[in-house]
């Protein structure tokens, strides 16, 4: 007799999620079902890159569907739309194309078990006028917009009337921490490589202002204070300038407004300063949440309300072992989390007893452009730590990427991929044109 094989429904293709998919798709005694709104996935921190344009998209993305033929798990794409505790089943919005007709309708998926694996969004801390007036960086397509803005100003800036000298184009970036830094890092990067392009009408220094505005008291607050002044140092040497402790109460079309009364006048203003759960997880199934509508999950990832229900990532607020504290949302913990649940769940659906999840902080990296990278790496020794630049923490960021790619394709197809992707820099520009 065949034995039943066990659902296991994900919804979420981020990087926690995804990696969970393919680790539990090697049981044979267990259904997998992948559940995302998108198409193909695309590693989160690397959206700084294609704003900037400095990275392809194509060549990066994976698509869902072939990588769940080749691994082995159901690609169903949809919309969480609803959780029905009392049938164990979720809700799956209807696809569309652009012109609104349906392509996939709405569907039921039932399931032994569930993840929770949505990812975040930005936090506007309901600041007026971030919303209508700001560009996030949730997402790919967030990301192409910041890219096209910029772009069209360079070549409008450049091609421009004789008479009229090019301007400048003031690019306020609202958020200290690791994306806003490693996003104006990124573009001072990525204009110099446009210039080189024949567009020498434009000096990207003086043209692209830079600025990174930011209510704490220093940048990338997570890391010691020695290393946040070295990633000071390091963007002051781009020429991107740093206002600390300046806190943004509202955003106009062209313009941030301080606290201080003062209005910043901006081209471009990118809201980073914080990250939330989506909206729509709040009261989802009945589940607990917090004031960021993350999933309340106790010390094994399984929600406070419903033990077959679990959430990891972005989307949950994960109590962190030995500390007050919750487990910080980073792809590093995700990663770790979905470690964890690939062999907890298993356990789970056999009534063997839940463990506990450690999160083991293994320190922090920043890509700062062609300045390579900054960071202070622990955890490999107990109380040890120790700090990495240049180069070498550039060489490490890209490791993480390395190593994310490797848990979906293996290594060997990792190391042919990069290697291909070296030999057609040839016949690419280091950054994007159109």
């Amino acid at each position: 007799m065949r034995l039943k094989r066990r659902r296991i429904v994900i919804c979420g293709g981020g990087a926690g999620g995804l990696e969970l998919a393919v680790r539990l798709s090697k049981r044979r005694e267990l259904a997998v079902h992948l559940v995302d709104p998108r198409p193909s996935h695309i590693w989160k921190p690397l959206l700084h890159e294609i704003a900037s344009g400095t990275l392809d998209v194509a060549s990066h993305e994976v698509s869902y569907l072939a990588l769940a033929a080749w691994r082995g798990f159901v690609f169903e794409q949809g919309r969480l739309e609803g959780i029905d505790r009392s049938s164990s089943a979720v809700l799956i919005g209807a696809t569309h194309n652009r012109e609104g007709g349906i392509i996939i309708p709405e569907r039921r998926l039932d399931y032994d078990c569930l993840v929770l694996a949505v990812g975040g969004v930005s936090n506007d801390f309901n600041v007026p006028g971030v919303s209508l007036h700001a560009q996030f960086l949730d997402s790919v397509a967030d990301a192409e917009r910041i890219f096209e803005r910029i772009l069209q100003a360079c070549m409008s800036a450049n091609y421009g009337s004789p008479k009229d000298p090019p301007g400048s184009f003031n690019v306020r970036i609202v958020g200290g921490g690791a994306t806003g830094v490693e996003l104006a890092a990124e573009l001072r990067s990525s204009v110099r490589a446009l210039a080189g392009y024949g567009l020498d009408r434009i000096d990207p220094d003086q043209f692209l202002k830079i600025s990174i505005v930011n209510a704490d008291k220093r940048l990338v607050q997570q890391l010691p204070v020695r290393t946040s002044e070295t990633v000071l140092r390091t963007l002051t040497s781009l020429g991107i300038e740093v206002r600390n402790e300046s806190k943004v109460v509202g955003v106009e079309r062209d313009a941030v407004l301080l606290e201080t009364g003062e209005a910043l006048h901006a081209n471009l203003t990118v809201w980073a300063a914080g990250v939330k759960a989506p909206a729509f997880l709040t009261g989802i199934g009945n589940l607990e949440t917090n004031r960021n509508n993350q999933i309340t999950v106790d010390h094994s990832l399984q929600s406070t309300r419903d033990p077959r229900i679990f959430a990891l990532g972005d989307c949950a607020s994960a109590p962190w072992l030995g500390t007050k504290l919750t487990v910080p949302p980073s792809a590093q913990a995700a990663h770790q989390q979905a470690l964890f649940l690939s062999w907890s769940i298993p356990h789970r659906l056999t009534n063997r007893p839940a463990r506990q999840f450690q999160y083991n902080d293994l320190g922090s990296l920043l890509s700062l452009g062609g300045s390579g990278g900054v960071g202070r790496l622990m955890g490999f020794i107990r109380g040890a730590g120790f700090e990495v630049e240049g180069f070498a923490a550039g060489l490490l960021y890209r490791w993480l990427y390395k190593r994310h790619l490797a848990s979906l394709f293996g290594w060997g197809a990792v190391i042919l991929d990069t290697f291909g992707n070296w030999m057609r820099r040839s016949t690419r520009p280091r950054v994007k044109l159109h």
